[in-house]
């Protein structure tokens, strides 16, 4: 066990460095070692709870600049998102759901690297709704908390610092939620338990040298950086899907 925790531990500090650089994608990097290891619904357990820790963290570095009229459509929307992704979780074969996101996460990725950026310059309360509706419904779904809602932010063609106070405490909330939500659906366990305990200053650690590296990151640095990671999380998404389970 020694062995494997060492596996776990190593690859949850390389995803907390990873959040704390970029603002998210600590998904992606855990739950391609922790998938070997740990069941699913656990796994989303884990990455959600440990969310906590990454988010939360970066939410109170960048506390002095967040609107929350802004933010609070997408948490609205999570509130509603999540469960569902839950549902499909407990209840249903998931891969098709992961499958067609991942593929449109990719086509993003790719274009977004081969293309300059997009910019959608109006929204409204009921398009960012339904974008934390199926940011959250992923969230539930696969333990993926900022997919949809760091697309959109890019989409919005805003600076790295305005996509990181709307998308981070978006995350947070619904790490808030997703936690609770597969807690009750029965992935809490005391496994789970002493791995999130011994997780802790593992994820607090990757995610402070994260944080200290994304003052270097200039903006089209820091989209190329974004962009890979989708590229990557639709990657994952994809090989997930297509993978027996």
């Amino acid at each position: 066990m020694d062995g494997t925790l060492a596996i776990l531990l190593s690859a949850l500090f390389l995803g907390a460095f990873v959040s704390g650089l970029a603002g998210f994608a600590m998904g992606i990097i855990v739950l391609g070692v922790w998938l070997h290891f740990l069941p699913p619904l656990q796994c989303a357990l884990l990455i959600v709870a440990f969310g906590l820790i990454t988010q939360g963290y970066g939410v109170w570095k960048l506390r002095r600049a967040f609107d929350w009229r802004r933010v609070a459509p997408f948490v609205v929307g999570g509130l509603i998102g999540v469960p569902i992704g839950t549902a499909i979780l407990s209840a249903s074969d998931p891969r098709l759901f992961r499958l067609g996101v991942g593929l449109l996460v990719i086509v993003y990725g790719c274009y977004g690297l081969a293309r300059p950026a997009i910019k959608i310059e109006r929204s409204n309360t009921a398009i960012d709704v339904t974008v934390g509706a199926l940011n959250g419904a992923l969230a539930g779904s696969a333990g993926l908390i900022g997919i949809i809602i760091t697309i959109w932010c890019q989409l919005r063609g805003w600076t790295k610092d305005v996509q990181r106070t709307v998308f981070q405490p978006v995350m947070l909330c619904v790490s808030v939620i997703s936690t609770v939500v597969l807690a009750m659906a029965g992935a809490a366990d005391l496994q789970t338990a002493k791995l999130f305990v011994l997780g802790m200053p593992v994820a607090f650690a990757g995610t402070w040298l994260g944080l200290r590296l994304y003052g270097t990151v200039s903006e089209s640095a820091f989209r190329r950086v974004v962009l890979i990671l989708l590229l990557l999380s639709g990657a994952s998404l994809v090989v997930r899907a297509l993978t027996p389970s």
